[in-house]
């Protein structure tokens, strides 16, 4: 069945924080739980989430959400890593994927929304949200591009992808800057909860 993915990269070591980040509480929940949350009250079919350092922890934590989830051994290598963990681990079929980093709760189901809608009426297999001509997440990615994930260099990373085929690529304006902020020191945790 054709769908749409949300994977969500949790498999950080939280190098920046003395506590794993994903864990700490937000809005009554955890990070990553509202993450989950987010995503699940969105237009998306079916969640992801790729775990790795705190492994055990956090899939304790997430124990009741409806989501899958696989193992990144290579998390120390960096973000894409967990990416192509991730895009390795979808099915088949299926229409696109949307990448969370999983220390991004303030991304509301209403943005995910208006990107999943651009790709399903653009034709564009690469649908990025940006605030003020800055990109951000999530970024969603046609499963045309699963096997060019596989192959991407990990020095070049991610964007490398939609470099390479700009021509495919569509900006939608998110009206947010929400899309840009991640959680990845105690100041901007403390920043986040005040924003609450």
């Amino acid at each position: 069945m054709s769908s749409i993915w949300a994977i969500i990269l949790a498999a950080g070591e939280s190098k920046r924080m003395r506590f794993p980040k994903m864990l700490l509480p937000f809005r009554g929940t955890t990070i990553i739980e509202q993450v989950i949350e987010n995503a699940i009250n969105s237009q998306v079919d079916e969640t992801l989430v790729v775990l790795g350092a705190e492994k055990d922890e956090i899939q304790k934590a997430i124990g009741n959400w409806p989501v899958k989830h696989c193992y990144n051994e290579n998390y120390k290598e960096g973000m894409l890593s967990s990416v192509k963990c991730g895009f390795r681990f979808l099915p088949r079929h299926f229409d696109a994927a949307l990448v969370f980093p999983g220390d991004q709760p303030m991304i509301m189901p209403e943005v995910i929304d208006m990107v999943i809608t651009a790709f399903r009426y653009s034709g564009k297999g690469i649908v990025v949200p940006v605030f003020n001509g800055k990109r951000g997440h999530p970024l969603l990615i046609s499963h045309k591009y699963q096997e060019d994930i596989t192959l991407l260099d990990p020095e070049k990373g991610l964007k490398s992808l939609a470099r390479k085929y700009y021509g495919d690529v569509l900006e939608v304006e998110a009206g947010t800057a929400d899309i840009l902020k991640d959680i990845d020191t105690e100041e901007d945790y403390r920043d986040e909860l005040r924003n609450i």
